[in-house]
């Protein structure tokens, strides 16, 4: 009874309207004084951040802030795909003929998270990793293999959270929520990088400048407020990393695996 409840009552609050008025208030000079106790609540370790907690002007800019030089090291190995965020691994698995089993009890299908993309028939054979990015964690995300950007792709969406509870008990939150997709081709393949909108995300924003050629560890998006990652690597060239699995956290810049053509 109560988790129906809950579905009930966060479908009716996965509207944008929602998201868009926390969205400004975290955006507000108001919410400044938000921010020692939300560092505090969330274990957040600012002695990483680019600035103190008093440089902030908003609670926002303090959640996507940068972090001080050197805090992140990036896999320098060619072959290596890295984690493109801090995050929770919530589903690694192969893709087969296009379909993703069991992301927290639940199977998506390749043509869903692309939303029909005449590119979906490089993934049906591929590997896809969810990686989950709590409020602790940092919030920018950046490129996991060098490359060139050959298409970004829009998804309207709703706003559901993409928690445990989101991934679980809500249908298929990963393919119905807002998205932006960027596809870039390496030496080796393909990948996308689908940055999935959630609750009280007010939005996803890529980094300006855009660039097309890009360099593995580079910024490529920030999320305002956490969210979730998936990434699809094309048929056949990717292997996770043996001790890699569902429940580990990774960091940004670290190798999830090898690429081969």
């Amino acid at each position: 009874m109560a988790k129906w409840l809950f579905r009930a009552m966060t479908e009716l609050s996965s509207r944008k309207w929602i998201s868009r008025i926390t969205g400004k208030f975290a955006q507000s000079s108001l919410s400044r004084g938000f921010i020692p106790r939300f560092a505090k609540i969330y274990a957040i370790r600012v002695e990483e951040a680019e600035k103190s907690v008093q440089e902030y002007g908003s609670l926002n800019e303090f959640f996507t802030r940068r972090l001080k030089p050197g805090s992140r090291v990036v896999d320098p190995n060619p072959s290596a795909l890295v984690s493109p965020v801090d995050a929770l691994i919530t589903g690694a698995g192969p893709v087969n003929a296009g379909t993703i089993l069991n992301i927290k009890g639940q199977d998506y299908t390749i043509e869903e998270f692309l939303n029909g993309s005449p590119r979906m028939e490089n993934y049906r054979a591929g590997y896809c990793l969810v990686l989950y990015l709590s409020p602790t964690d940092y919030h920018r995300i950046h490129v996991p293999v060098s490359g060139r950007v050959v298409e970004r792709e829009h998804i309207a969406g709703k706003v559901y959270p993409v928690n445990n509870f989101g991934l679980q008990h809500m249908k298929r939150v990963l393919s119905r929520n807002e998205r932006l997709i960027t596809y870039i081709k390496h030496g080796m393949g393909e990948v996308a990088v689908i940055k999935v909108g959630a609750m009280n995300v007010s939005s996803i924003r890529y980094v300006e400048p855009k660039h097309k050629e890009v360099v593995k560890g580079d910024e490529l998006a920030y999320f305002e407020f956490g969210s979730t990652v998936v990434l699809l690597t094309e048929n056949d060239t990717f292997k996770l990393r043996s001790d890699l699995m569902p429940g580990k956290k990774v960091r940004m810049g670290e190798m999830l695996g090898t690429l081969s053509e």
